[in-house]
């Protein structure tokens, strides 16, 4: 029997990956590269979208 599909409420302007390394093209003392960690703003990094907008939307 089909399991019902998890109605998972994934942010749309990241879509689930809130958070991001980026590297800057420096490398640290011992030869890591240095890297920034950018969070999604609009999910504050969570991956999910806030239910306020899903009241908004009508769902």
């Amino acid at each position: 029997m089909p399991q019902p599909a998890q109605n998972t409420r994934v942010c749309r302007d990241c879509d689930g990956f809130a958070t991001v390394a980026i590297t800057t093209g420096t490398r640290h003392a011992d030869g890591s590269r240095a890297t920034l960690r950018i969070a999604c703003q609009p999910c504050g990094g969570t991956g999910r979208t806030p239910s306020s907008d899903l009241a908004r939307t009508g769902r």
